[in-house]
């Protein structure tokens, strides 16, 4: 373990090392957190594995597009209440014509994929689900329910990004955020920075767990398959995706972010806190409106309850510790990242292995390591 911590976080670093003494294989993981727009940790671990390596982040990548999304609805330049079809009018058919942006962005709409499935490189560029989908009938009556879109939540709604600004999320992203703030987060990896990215390692299973893995793969899981893009002649393999350069390349807004712990925690100290005297890129009616609630009941893809807010996760609903205006988004290794305005404090913890199977969500040792960083935040 190496890095470090300010004073009184101390604590945070004895939770990381007792983390990773009980982890089977070297995780490869980075730690960081900052409080009141300071950085106050900063650890990480691993073979070749440095505070500023980067790596793929899955689906913490939804939360960096979903804070354009969030600045844009401020700015007024997007409206939440407004259908989606009167921004985008081929997304009009089949149905869809009355959904708002509003129940697009919580999953909502029920087109989690296609019939046969996409390639990786379909995956790979934001437009080309956004195309395929626009016709398609949703899988559930828009509205009425919710499903994790895993791959395409990012294609559907920068679509309307693109419709209304001319531009995409990832451009918007890097105007605004990234390069304002030196953020270690890109939706769109530049060549230049590939010997700083260390590819993603699969998890080693225990034979139990390989028996569970294998069974799931034998078992058809409807909704679930064709979310996570496992129906077609190319099932995904997220290690694979995770590792392709052409998906780093193009940054997907769903699931093709690239970056570290250091970013992903200082993106959302950014969001808010005043950071480098820059004042908190949400108003509190904004965070507060983009973390509460939106779906409410079990998602038809992982079983979740009010899993949802605007884009975001709540991760309250797994770790309740946490202050229920706490937003953020987890990755599929097992990552997690989130701001937590009530106690002004932003954590990110990055690994590079895949954690143990579970449906969805951060892998768990997240519960202790971000309570322990609640924990020093309150007592200084």
């Amino acid at each position: 373990m190496q890095g470090t911590v300010a004073e009184g976080f101390e604590g945070v670093r004895e939770e990381f090392a007792a983390f990773l003494a009980g982890e089977r294989d070297e995780p490869g993981a980075q730690l960081a957190a900052y409080h009141r727009g300071r950085r106050v940790v900063d650890l990480w671990a691993g073979e070749g594995l440095g505070g500023d390596s980067l790596t793929s982040l899955f689906s913490i990548t939804k939360g960096a597009a979903h804070l354009v999304v969030a600045l844009l609805v401020q700015d007024r330049v997007l409206d939440l209440d407004r259908e989606v079809a009167s921004y985008w009018p081929e997304f009009g058919t089949e149905g869809k014509d009355r959904l708002t942006l509003r129940e697009l962005i919580p999953h909502q709409v029920g087109l989690v994929g296609v019939d046969g499935g996409f390639t990786t490189e379909e995956l790979a560029d934001d437009r080309v689900p956004a195309e395929r989908l626009a016709g398609q009938k949703p899988l559930w009556e828009p509205g009425a329910a919710y499903g994790y879109h895993a791959f395409v939540i990012g294609a559907l709604t920068g679509e309307v990004v693109r419709r209304v600004t001319g531009r995409s999320v990832q451009e918007l992203y890097e105007e605004r955020l990234r390069a304002p703030y030196g953020l270690d987060l890109y939706l769109g990896l530049p060549e230049e920075l590939e010997p700083r990215w260390l590819p993603v390692l699969p998890l080693v299973p225990t034979p139990e767990q390989a028996e569970r893995i294998a069974a799931a793969a034998a078992a058809p899981d409807g909704l679930k398959d064709v979310a996570f893009n496992q129906h077609g002649p190319e099932p995904t393999d997220l290690v694979a995706f995770g590792n392709s350069r052409l998906v780093r390349a193009l940054g997907s807004t769903s699931a093709g972010g690239v970056g570290n712990a250091r970013g992903v925690a200082r993106m959302y100290a950014a969001a808010i806190s005043t950071v480098d005297g820059r004042p908190p890129l949400l108003t509190p009616a904004t965070a507060a409106e983009f973390a509460r609630a939106h779906a409410r009941g079990a998602d038809l893809v992982t079983g979740e309850t009010d899993h949802f807010g605007l884009g975001f996760e709540r991760p309250v609903e797994q770790f309740p510790f946490l202050d229920p205006g706490v937003f953020g988004h987890s990755g599929a290794a097992g990552s997690l990242g989130f701001a937590d305005p009530a106690g002004e404090v932003a954590y990110a913890c990055t690994r590079r292995r895949f954690a143990p199977p579970s449906d969805h969500g951060p892998s768990a040792e997240n519960g202790r390591l971000a309570q322990s960083v609640l924990r020093a935040a309150a007592g200084v």
